[in-house]
């Protein structure tokens, strides 16, 4: 019982693998294809590149009304169908047109499962390890970038001017694994007597996942079931949620993260690397991104969700300005390396591990599947746009000026951080709501 929660955690998780391995698995593929079908900057930048994340984003929007409709379990299910739809379109494609479809495709199953699975696995888990569970998610989205980048890396060359397609097709394999597993999971107790108004199974599954007397945390389900009754995600009380859930999504891609992650190959490049060795290079960046996602996800409920994003706002500033010099002054390709280690680095340790995790817990329950698709559907919308114009910036602007930009952004994050963002570590979901209301936030702002 103690550990079941974790296990659960862990097979819901394996989402965000197939999230990252998915999300810059193109970026081995992306100047093979650029070279194959000779495509404008312009159409590669958006159908090719971006195009996962305009899915993504559509899938961000849309993915909070089946996770209320149909369940959050059965949602999980479906993302993985459409993950392993993608990764056999897109391996198989035979233009550009067929190719962006089945990324697109992909892209839809990212952005469901950036609703579906934080949402299920707060839902799951008791208050003073919630951090740690949900930012398995995290574990698992740079787990799957790792592994992308090593795969890109193994596979050049095999199968000639075709290896990208092996690239691609890797991801075949995690998607069956996950399908098998998610049909291990019972339901979430919470949606459960929110929507199928199913006191029975929702007790079955209380007594499985938590120790002691479950009465007490199943009551306070019940009277937030009730209280929120008629509650809209659109209204006066959930102003504060909105506001914070839009903003530290939003910030989380003016980082420039998804510029590095899908671009990181172009960049070694630019930085002086040769092509294998900017694979490589790639694959050091996912390698200090596990590392520090995991320190992140031990600390998160420890120093909690403020202190970490501190500390990664301050990483994120010093590392673009190292970035930035070293692009500007001509630095060694080993100093702009280092640079973009560093910049990783502040992001695992940060935001990466912080934004599921503040986003799922910051609604209460009757809306958390929406609010989740609203901060997740800013999120990809900003990551599109900078995903979509890297493209073209990447070729028309020199690389210095382009991290100077992103730096002076995380100067706002790193003010909006110290002044507005609340901890949110330690309290249970159906009292963390009542302290977020505009006249409670005033209160704690002033203590």
């Amino acid at each position: 019982m103690k550990h079941l929660t974790t296990y659960y955690a862990f097979i819901v998780s394996l989402s965000g693998f197939l999230f990252g391995f998915d999300t810059v698995v193109i970026s081995g593929a992306n100047l093979p294809i650029k070279e194959l079908w000779q495509t404008s900057d312009w159409f590669h930048g958006f159908f090719i590149m971006s195009v996962a994340l305009w899915g993504t984003l559509i899938g961000a929007l849309l993915g909070g009304i089946p996770c209320h409709i149909i369940g959050r379990k059965n949602t999980l299910f479906w993302i993985g169908v459409l993950f392993l739809v993608s990764a056999l379109g897109t391996a198989l494609a035979t233009d550009p047109y067929v190719f962006s479809f089945y990324r697109f495709v992909g892209g839809m199953a990212i952005g469901a499962s950036s609703i579906a699975a934080p949402t299920y696995v707060s839902e799951i888990s008791q208050p003073y390890k919630r951090g740690r569970q949900v930012g398995l998610y995290q574990i698992n989205i740079v787990t799957g970038i790792l592994l992308a980048y090593l795969s890109n890396y193994l596979l050049q060359g095999v199968g000639g001017h075709n290896d990208w397609r092996w690239m691609l097709a890797a991801e075949i394999v995690p998607a069956i694994i996950y399908l098998a597993f998610i049909l291990d999971i019972p339901e979430s107790p919470r949606w459960l007597i929110l929507k199928r108004k199913d006191e029975p199974a929702a007790r079955r599954v209380l007594k499985k996942i938590t120790s002691g007397n479950i009465e007490p945390l199943l009551l306070s389900i019940k009277h937030d079931s009730l209280r929120s009754k008629k509650m809209k995600l659109l209204s006066s009380k959930n102003k504060l949620p909105l506001l914070l859930a839009g903003t530290i999504a939003v910030f989380n891609q003016l980082s420039g993260i998804n510029f590095i992650l899908y671009y990181a190959p172009e960049i070694m490049e630019k930085a002086g690397f040769l092509t294998s060795a900017s694979l490589l290079g790639a694959v050091f960046i996912g390698c200090t991104n596990l590392v520090f996602t995991l320190i992140g996800m031990y600390l998160i409920d420890r120093t909690g969700r403020k202190q970490l994003m501190l500390i990664g706002s301050i990483g994120y500033i010093i590392s673009l300005g190292l970035i930035s010099y070293g692009f500007y002054d001509s630095a060694s390709p080993l100093f702009i390396l280092t640079s973009v280690l560093i910049f990783i680095a502040a992001h695992g340790i940060g935001q990466g591990v912080v934004i599921w995790v503040f986003i799922s817990e910051i609604f209460p329950n009757k809306v958390r599947a929406m609010g989740q698709s609203f901060g997740a559907g800013i999120h990809w919308g900003a990551a599109a746009m900078i995903t979509l114009f890297g493209a073209v910036l990447i070729d028309n602007l020199l690389p210095f000026q382009i991290f100077m930009v992103f730096m002076a952004l995380m100067i706002l994050q790193l003010v909006f951080v110290w002044r507005y963002m609340p901890e949110t570590k330690g309290l249970d979901l159906e009292n963390l709501h009542s302290k977020l209301t505009p006249k409670r936030y005033e209160e704690m702002q002033k203590e």
